[in-house]
């Protein structure tokens, strides 16, 4: 679906879920309207606009730090005491090994989270 598609889908629609606005904002952002001009061409509401678009500011995801990882063939057992293994459904397993950072934990899961939404 093409991003002006996309940009009327979301704007028709009476509920907005995060990525729904993301889609709006950016378009925003990228068209350089001001918030008015882009609220009346699409129908939307510049107050809700501007909520989001302040909403999404503050909820910006922080870099994922990338941690080395070996593949374990399937059935071995992992040696390391302490080990973590969360089962994901669809045969997807997080594992983790002592002293993982639980925020690192936490953006993976959100990527993981909105990946399955698609």
């Amino acid at each position: 679906m093409s991003s002006k598609a996309n940009v009327r889908r979301v704007a028709g629609s009476a509920y907005w879920r995060e990525a729904d606005a993301r889609v709006i904002v950016e378009a925003w952002h990228q068209g350089g309207e001001t918030l008015a001009g882009f609220a009346q061409r699409h129908g939307v509401d510049a107050r809700r606009l501007a909520r989001w678009s302040a909403r999404l500011r503050r909820t910006a995801p922080a870099a994922v730090r990338f941690h080395p990882v070996r593949l374990a063939a399937e059935g071995v057992e992992s040696r390391h005491a302490g080990l973590i293994e969360i089962e994901l459904g669809g045969g997807r397993r997080v594992r983790l090994h002592p002293g993982f950072e639980t925020d690192d934990l936490r953006r993976v899961l959100a990527v993981i989270e909105e990946a399955a939404r698609c």
